[in-house]
């Protein structure tokens, strides 16, 4: 052995180069052996902790059973994946459909080749959990970075709903509500390329945190088509105007009811109001949907219409796809290789 550092694998032993090669498979580099000692950096990327560990543990015995070296110091790196481009779905007031929304265009999403995952940014009223079926679900926990959880539409996703308790109220002021949204977003999502995050409604404390830390693509608002709900609607435009985040455009909710028993059409909440405002802000409308009793119960039995072929998924498809070709033109969300 040699008491100088050695900088390059070619300069060790060769039978101990092809150990390390044979057990790192490219990962190692930065090879130095001083005073018997081995020094090396080990690129992890993608691996979880146990694999991280058990390689290193392997490269420490085969060093030391196996070449008689004092010791094999592993430094572990990674390079830090890319943040994964955001949409923001917004919406001025609450109960106009945004997190239904939210979920169904994650899945539609999906299905036209995005690799796309979730962030419930609803702190105080978390409902991706039930949406997608996944309440008992808990994210594993690596220091302070979360993983996000699974579910059976291949979305992996974060919400608060995940990490308090069932029923639990959270009565957070500001400043911890925006530091709860940052362990979401900066999650591991390694994998996904697109988040669609389900914001709170209105312009408040979880928005502004959004806005200047993890700056979106863009932003989707959903309304209804009443008065009222335009209102609230036409001010999140302006909020996200002023931030400088692209209005990918309007969806419409609740547009139209169509009676199961007679077939007559009705417009309890008005008709057509959101595709008016759109227009008058100079705004794409990417579509409405009906208030449809099959989105109801399919949502509250956390199974998304869009992730089937029935006709109450049918409005989430014609929305997503309006939305990818939106991330198409401008250079956002890739598609699954």
């Amino acid at each position: 052995m040699t008491d100088s550092p050695i900088d390059d694998a070619s300069a060790l032993p060769p039978a101990l180069t092809a150990r390390i090669e044979g057990l790192a498979a490219g990962r190692a580099g930065g090879l130095r052996l001083r005073d018997n000692v081995l020094s090396l950096v080990l690129d992890v990327s993608g691996l979880d902790a146990e694999q991280r560990d058990s390689l290193a543990a392997q490269l420490v015995a085969a060093g030391t059973s196996e070449f008689g070296l004092e010791d094999v110091r592993v430094a572990m790196t990674a390079e830090r994946a890319a943040r994964p481009t955001i949409i923001a779905v917004g919406s001025g007031k609450g109960g106009v459909g945004k997190s239904t929304l939210s979920v169904n265009l994650a899945v539609a999403l999906k299905a036209l080749g995005k690799r796309v995952g979730m962030v419930d940014a609803d702190i105080y009223g978390p409902s991706l959990p039930r949406l997608l079926d996944s309440e008992d679900a808990k994210p594993k926990a690596e220091g302070n970075r979360l993983f996000p959880v699974q579910n059976a539409y291949g979305i992996p996703m974060l919400s608060m709903g995940h990490l308090a308790k069932k029923g639990q109220a959270i009565a957070w002021r500001g400043p911890m509500a925006g530091n709860a949204l940052g362990q979401l977003l900066d999650a591991d999502w390694q994998g996904i390329d697109l988040l669609v995050v389900d914001l709170p409604p209105g312009t408040g404390d979880v928005q502004l945190t959004m806005i200047q830390r993890y700056k979106p693509a863009g932003a989707v608002i959903i309304s209804t088509p009443q008065d009222l709900a335009l209102i609230d609607a036409t001010r999140a435009v302006s909020f996200f105007d002023q931030a400088k985040v692209p209005v990918i455009g309007m969806v419409e909710n609740m547009a139209g009811y169509v009676c199961p028993h007679c077939g007559e059409v009705s417009d309890p909440f008005g008709s057509g109001g959101a595709e008016a405002s759109a227009a008058q802000m100079g705004l794409p409308f990417l579509g409405r949907v009906p208030l449809d009793i099959a989105v109801r119960t399919a949502s509250d039995a956390g199974k998304p219409p869009a992730a089937d072929e029935g006709v109450a998924g049918q409005p989430f498809c014609a929305i997503a796809e309006r939305v990818a070709r939106w991330l198409d033109r401008n250079g956002s969300g890739a598609t699954a290789g």
